[in-house]
């Protein structure tokens, strides 16, 4: 019974075997980091080192470069060459060539990363005259109010794409997809720079882990 019980313990701190036995959705992020590194180094166990990474996804997200990953004690060059490696992967999947969004969910699954921040992120999807994603651009960091996002800031990856169209997203940490009045000032602000600059503007959805919400479906602008 001991025994059992030893080897009940021991599988919660082995994620790999975790997902061979149950699957990978119930696993926490750390986890999931875990499986992917392996093992830990003398002094620093997997979890630790894991729980570093997930600090940084938290702050970088997917964008998370080769040189961030080696910063971390614990993470050679072979690491963080698999760790990048998934993402770009991951990446290249979600967002196939040749992806059209045409209704607001079809921005989540290539948003999905937003939903654990604990800051606001403004993402901007640029898109061609076909409607297919042409790239997800990072704009800023922080919330509206506090790093408020400037038209020549928003549009300028658009330019440099040559889009017919973008559509922003940013998400709300609270878990609250309402609104605030600085998101519908915003939203109306670059609308109306879009138009001037001939760049339709889409959309802007907010996303939480509680759900999204679409201020264009909303009549916001």
């Amino acid at each position: 019974m001991v025994l059992k019980r030893m080897r009940d313990t021991d599988m919660i701190d082995r994620p790999r075997e975790r997902i061979a036995a149950i699957g990978p959705t119930v696993l926490e992020n750390r986890e999931l980091v875990a499986a992917i590194i392996g093992k830990g180094i003398p002094g620093r166990d997997v979890n630790v080192i894991s729980k570093d990474i997930i600090s940084l996804l938290d702050e970088k997200g997917t964008e998370i470069t080769y040189d961030d990953l080696t910063g971390i004690k614990g993470i050679g060059g072979s690491r963080a060459s698999q760790m990048v490696a998934a993402f770009e992967l991951a990446r290249r999947y979600i967002k196939k060539p040749g992806t059209t969004i045409s209704r607001p969910e079809d921005i989540l699954m290539m948003t999905a990363d937003l939903l654990h921040k604990q800051q606001e992120y403004f993402i901007v999807f640029t898109l061609n005259g076909a409607g297919e994603v042409i790239r997800r651009h990072t704009i800023t960091k922080g919330t509206l109010t506090h790093s408020p996002v400037h038209p020549r800031e928003v549009f300028a990856p658009a330019l440099t794409d040559h889009a017919a169209s973008v559509i922003f997203v940013h998400n709300h940490p609270s878990g609250n997809t309402e609104p605030s009045d600085a998101d519908i000032t915003i939203t109306r602000t670059l609308a109306e720079a879009g138009e001037i600059l001939g760049i339709r503007v889409l959309d802007h959805v907010i996303v939480a882990k509680t759900g999204h919400t679409s201020l264009k479906e909303r009549g916001i602008f």
